[in-house]
C-alpha cells in the first residue's frame, strides 16, 4: 500500500481526471480534456434586476460606482475592485494599445486609484500619454463600468499611506520584481525575492521604493452598463466637462446598445 502511494501518478491521477492545483485548475495543458467548444454560440440571457436609468446618476458617478462594487462584494465576486487599464503604447510603427487588470485601491469624487511600478510598461505609457480607460467587469452581475481620462501621478504621502497598509510580503515582492521586464526564470525570480528577505531582515517597516507609488485616473466620462434582453443592454454615459468633481454641470445621455 505504501509502495502504492509513493509511486508516481499518470498524467491524469488515479482517477485519469486532470490534474488540479490548489485554485482548482490543470497544471498542464496536456491533462485538460479535449472538448469542442462552439465559442460563437456561447451567450448568456440578462435582465431580472431594478431597470438602470438616468436618474440612478443623480448623485453623480462615484456613489453609484462604490454601490456597484459593494454588491459585487456581497455577490462574492472575486476582487470586485479589480478593472481593465488600457494605456496607449508609443512605438515605431505608430500608438498600440495596451490593457492589463489592475486592482482599483481608492475611490473618491475625484476618480479611481491604482498603484504600481513607475518603470513598468503601463508606467512609462502613462508617462508618455497621461490618458487612460478602466472597465469594472461583473458578468455574473451583467454589469460593468468604463471610465475614461487623464491620469496624474498621486502624492509621495498617500502612496506611503497605501504602502503602509499592503502586507509585508506585497512590499517585498515590490522590491524584488522589476515589473515588465524580462527574467531567465523563475528560479531567478525566487531568488531576487530572497535577495529582499535578506536584505530586509530585522526592518520593522519597509520602505517605498523609489519607483514604485500610485496613480489616479481623473474621468472626463463614465459610461454604466446594465445587461438587458434581446441585447438591448442599458448604457448611461456622465460626461464630466468641469472636472470628475464637478457633477453640477454633469450632462447625463442615454446610448443606443
Amino acid at each position: 500500500m505504501r509502495e502504492q502511494q509513493n509511486s508516481p501518478l499518470p498524467a491524469g491521477g488515479e482517477t485519469g481526471r486532470p490534474v488540479a492545483n490548489s485554485a482548482g485548475c490543470p497544471d498542464r495543458l496536456d491533462a485538460v480534456a479535449r472538448v469542442d467548444l462552439d465559442i460563437a454560440a456561447m451567450r448568456a440571457e440578462y435582465g431580472g434586476d431594478a431597470e438602470l436609468t438616468e436618474t440612478w446618476l443623480d448623485d453623480g458617478w462615484e456613489p453609484l460606482l462604490r454601490n456597484w462594487i459593494e454588491f459585487a462584494t456581497a455577490a462574492g465576486i472575486t476582487e470586485p475592485n479589480a478593472m481593465v487599464l488600457a494605456t496607449v503604447e508609443l512605438t515605431d510603427g505608430g500608438p498600440r494599445p495596451a490593457s492589463r487588470t489592475v486592482l482599483c485601491k481608492g475611490l473618491s469624487a475625484e476618480g479611481v486609484t491604482f498603484y504600481t511600478n513607475y518603470d513598468s510598461d503601463k508606467g512609462e505609457q502613462l508617462h508618455a500619454v497621461p490618458f487612460a480607460s478602466s472597465t469594472f467587469s461583473w458578468p455574473k452581475l451583467g454589469r460593468q463600468v468604463t471610465l475614461r481620462g487623464r491620469v496624474d501621478q498621486v502624492s509621495p504621502e498617500a502612496t506611503t499611506v497605501y504602502w503602509r497598509s499592503r502586507p509585508r510580503n506585497s512590499q517585498l515582492g515590490a522590491w524584488a520584481s522589476h515589473q515588465s521586464r524580462t527574467v531567465a526564470s523563475r528560479a531567478e525570480l525566487d531568488r531576487a525575492l530572497s535577495d529582499a528577505i535578506a536584505r530586509f531582515e530585522g526592518v520593522e517597516q519597509i520602505p517605498v521604493p523609489a519607483d514604485w507609488g500610485g496613480y489616479i485616473l481623473r474621468p472626463e466620462t463614465v459610461e454604466f452598463w446594465q445587461g438587458r434582453r434581446s441585447r438591448l443592454h442599458n448604457r448611461i454615459r456622465m460626461t464630466l466637462p468641469g472636472g470628475a468633481a464637478a457633477t453640477g454641470t454633469a450632462r447625463v445621455e442615454r446610448l443606443q446598445p
